[in-house]
Protein backbone atom coordinates (compact mmCIF):
# COMPACT_ATOMS: atom_id res chain seq x y z
CA UNK A 1 0.00 0.00 0.00
CA UNK A 2 1.05 3.57 -0.60
CA UNK A 3 2.71 5.17 2.43
CA UNK A 4 0.81 8.45 1.94
CA UNK A 5 -2.51 6.57 1.90
CA UNK A 6 -1.70 4.98 5.26
CA UNK A 7 -0.76 8.36 6.75
CA UNK A 8 -3.96 9.97 5.43
CA UNK A 9 -6.07 7.09 6.76
CA UNK A 10 -4.40 7.48 10.17
CA UNK A 11 -5.29 11.19 10.17
CA UNK A 12 -8.86 10.32 9.25
CA UNK A 13 -9.22 7.79 12.07
CA UNK A 14 -7.72 10.22 14.59
CA UNK A 15 -10.09 12.98 13.40
CA UNK A 16 -13.06 10.64 13.87
CA UNK A 17 -12.03 9.83 17.43
CA UNK A 18 -11.40 13.49 18.30
CA UNK A 19 -14.77 14.47 16.79
CA UNK A 20 -16.63 11.82 18.76
CA UNK A 21 -14.88 12.84 21.96
CA UNK A 22 -15.61 16.55 21.47
CA UNK A 23 -19.27 16.07 20.50
CA UNK A 24 -19.91 13.70 23.40
CA UNK A 25 -18.86 16.45 25.84
CA UNK A 26 -21.43 18.97 24.51
CA UNK A 27 -24.40 19.45 26.85
CA UNK A 28 -27.79 18.47 25.45
CA UNK A 29 -29.06 22.04 25.63
CA UNK A 30 -26.40 23.14 23.13
CA UNK A 31 -27.06 20.52 20.45
CA UNK A 32 -29.47 22.71 18.45
CA UNK A 33 -27.16 25.76 18.26
CA UNK A 34 -24.26 23.48 17.44
CA UNK A 35 -26.17 21.90 14.56
CA UNK A 36 -27.24 25.32 13.29
CA UNK A 37 -23.67 26.56 13.38
CA UNK A 38 -22.44 23.52 11.49
CA UNK A 39 -24.65 24.52 8.55
CA UNK A 40 -22.07 27.23 7.77
CA UNK A 41 -19.40 24.54 7.57
CA UNK A 42 -21.63 22.52 5.25
CA UNK A 43 -21.88 25.58 3.00
CA UNK A 44 -18.10 25.75 2.80
CA UNK A 45 -18.03 22.06 1.88
CA UNK A 46 -20.48 22.79 -0.94
CA UNK A 47 -18.22 25.58 -2.24
CA UNK A 48 -15.26 23.19 -2.14
CA UNK A 49 -17.21 20.54 -4.04
CA UNK A 50 -18.13 23.13 -6.69
CA UNK A 51 -14.50 24.18 -7.07
CA UNK A 52 -13.35 20.57 -7.42
CA UNK A 53 -16.13 19.79 -9.90
CA UNK A 54 -15.23 22.86 -11.98
CA UNK A 55 -11.67 21.59 -12.42
CA UNK A 56 -12.71 18.09 -13.51
CA UNK A 57 -11.24 16.88 -16.80
CA UNK A 58 -11.97 13.17 -17.13
CA UNK A 59 -15.43 11.57 -17.12
CA UNK A 60 -14.65 9.92 -13.76
CA UNK A 61 -13.69 13.25 -12.22
CA UNK A 62 -16.83 14.87 -13.62
CA UNK A 63 -19.01 12.09 -12.19
CA UNK A 64 -17.32 12.25 -8.78
CA UNK A 65 -17.57 16.05 -8.78
CA UNK A 66 -21.28 15.84 -9.58
CA UNK A 67 -21.85 13.33 -6.78
CA UNK A 68 -19.86 15.53 -4.36
CA UNK A 69 -21.95 18.60 -5.25
CA UNK A 70 -25.17 16.59 -4.98
CA UNK A 71 -24.28 15.17 -1.55
CA UNK A 72 -23.05 18.53 -0.24
CA UNK A 73 -26.25 20.23 -1.41
CA UNK A 74 -28.34 17.54 0.26
CA UNK A 75 -26.32 18.03 3.44
CA UNK A 76 -26.90 21.80 3.47
CA UNK A 77 -30.62 21.59 2.70
CA UNK A 78 -31.15 18.78 5.20
CA UNK A 79 -29.34 20.75 7.89
CA UNK A 80 -31.59 23.75 7.43
CA UNK A 81 -34.72 21.59 7.33
CA UNK A 82 -33.78 19.84 10.57
CA UNK A 83 -32.94 23.17 12.23
CA UNK A 84 -36.27 24.63 11.11
CA UNK A 85 -38.15 21.64 12.51
CA UNK A 86 -36.29 21.94 15.82
CA UNK A 87 -37.13 25.64 16.07
CA UNK A 88 -40.79 24.86 15.37
CA UNK A 89 -40.83 22.76 18.55
CA UNK A 90 -40.05 25.86 20.63
CA UNK A 91 -42.81 28.02 19.17
CA UNK A 92 -46.05 28.31 21.13
CA UNK A 93 -49.07 26.32 20.10
CA UNK A 94 -51.54 28.16 17.92
CA UNK A 95 -55.25 27.66 18.38
CA UNK A 96 -57.75 27.45 15.56
CA UNK A 97 -60.22 30.17 14.55
CA UNK A 98 -62.12 31.61 17.46
CA UNK A 99 -59.81 30.11 20.05
CA UNK A 100 -58.35 32.13 22.87
CA UNK A 101 -54.59 32.01 22.80
CA UNK A 102 -54.34 33.75 26.15
CA UNK A 103 -53.34 37.08 24.62
CA UNK A 104 -56.73 38.77 24.92
CA UNK A 105 -57.31 41.25 27.73
CA UNK A 106 -59.30 40.09 30.71
CA UNK A 107 -62.32 42.23 31.59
Amino acid sequence: MNQQLIVNFTYFVLAVFVGIEVISKVPTILHTPLMSGSNAIHGIILVGALIIAAGAQTPLQIALGFVAVLLATTNVVGGFVVTDRMLEMFKGRRLGAGGNSGTEEKR
